[in-house]
């Protein structure tokens, strides 16, 4: 096989291959219109934190949000333009594979039609016959006649067939040409979107340079907090560790009684003093029954996939967040911006080992083995301390942060370290 006709199947082969791992036109589609109604509800959002007399960070938190999903929006669109202008080189390729053809067509058609031009009179057509051999002979050629005539006829349905393929081709990649033309016509709007949603932050961010020496009070006011938090945390986690420390110790004094009582009553054998040795517990002392054990693999087997413990956009991000004018604040867990009121449930099943009050807030601690859910800043509690409770049971209410808006602290902990809210619930 030659080389160049080697060289364009593969190439042929590549670029189907990669049209094929691309998404379809319909699945770009459903992916659009979600993303702007995420832009939508976020919108909606900033309306509702606006409605305070002073620009917060919670709006900047909401214009972020909004900017990256339209960002996302036009990398979408531009994804159905690539997608178009492949379609539409592959089509024009296609039409003047098509036109190649009909032309070799119309050339073979035409050389039948010259030479049925210069044999056209009756006497040849009967002289050719007439000139055979035998009778046999002349049958063969009257068949022969008959073949060219059908062969002649077939040459022209091919050339109408193949003229009627290439105008649906045609009329194809025109229908995508416009409806390219239409996603540059959206993609425009979507930029125009941008641009000013750009500007709406640049608005935000000044006007919160201009309220620096407020903000730079309320995180100092937020790391107190924290701190309090911290050490309710810690207490309360030893608190629970001395108490399965306890446990532990009841459950083995019990175990070394019934051994003792068993080495009793079997005096004289040889393994009576490697039966009573003490049992060494293996990994965290929080998870040291089955039910704890089992509890605990079920919550880190559902590590991506938590329940957000209420509904509500994130106001600053667990770690390090920096604000407009160089305001640093180190967040220990993950700060959602809700209405205010709004139900906060626990994010799996476990246990409320204490309910406290912070200032004039609420914050409920639950156990889930050895792992720990803190949600702080309610306006009230609905359990108690000793409570079982469900995935999505609403543990109290959200209250309001220092600019007026409803807001949700929470935290998560592996037994004494924070972890990473975000990596754990559901994206």
């Amino acid at each position: 096989m030659p080389k160049k006709i080697v060289t364009t199947f593969v190439f042929f082969l590549l670029a189907f291959a990669a049209l094929a791992q691309q998404p379809t036109k319909d699945e770009l589609e459903h992916q659009r219109e979600q993303l702007k109604k995420e832009i939508q509800a976020t919108e909606k959002a900033l309306i509702e934190t606006q409605k305070t007399t002073k620009v917060n960070v919670g709006q900047l938190s909401l214009i972020n949000k909004k900017l990256n999903l339209q960002d996302n929006v036009i990398h979408n669109i531009n994804g159905e333009i690539n997608k178009l202008s492949d379609n539409i080189y592959l089509s024009q390729l296609e039409i003047n594979k098509i036109k190649r053809i009909l032309d070799t067509l119309k050339i073979e058609y035409a050389k039948s039609m010259v030479y049925a031009y210069k044999n056209r009179s009756n006497y040849n057509f009967l002289n050719f016959i007439f000139s055979a051999n035998n009778f046999n002979d002349a049958i063969k050629r009257i068949a022969y006649l008959k073949s060219y005539r059908n062969y002649r006829e077939m040459q022209a349905e091919n050339i109408l067939k193949t003229q009627s393929l290439l105008e649906d081709q045609i009329k194809k990649l025109s229908g995508m040409k416009d409806e390219k033309k239409d996603v540059l016509s959206e993609q425009d709007k979507e930029l125009d979107k941008l641009q000013k949603q750009k500007e709406e932050k640049a608005t935000i961010v000044s006007q919160l340079k201009g309220r620096q020496k407020e903000l730079l009070t309320q995180v100092r006011a937020k790391r107190k907090q924290d701190a309090k938090l911290k050490n309710a945390i810690t207490a309360m986690i030893r608190r629970e560790i001395e108490r399965a420390r306890a446990e532990a110790a009841r459950k083995e004094k019990e175990r070394l009684a019934a051994a003792a009582k068993n080495n009793n009553s079997s005096a004289g054998k040889s393994n009576t003093s490697s039966s009573s040795k003490a049992s060494v517990p293996s990994g965290s002392v929080l998870v040291s029954s089955e039910a704890d054990k089992e509890l605990n693999a079920s919550f880190e087997k559902n590590k991506g996939s938590l329940p957000w413990p209420c509904d509500g956009y994130v106001i600053t991000h667990f770690g390090r967040n920096q604000y407009p004018g160089g305001i640093d604040y180190d967040n220990p867990g993950v700060s959602i911006g809700v209405k205010a009121g709004a139900a906060v449930k626990s994010v799996f099943d476990g246990e409320v080992t204490l309910v406290n009050y912070m200032d004039d807030k609420q914050v409920v601690f639950i156990k889930h083995g050895k792992y720990f859910t803190v949600y702080s800043n309610l306006a009230s509690a609905s359990v108690q301390r000793g409570d079982k409770v469900r995935t999505g049971q609403v543990v109290g209410r959200a209250g309001l942060n220092d600019d007026g808006n409803g807001e949700v602290d929470f935290i998560l902990m592996n037994e004494d370290s924070n972890v990473n809210p975000e990596s754990w619930l559901k994206h």
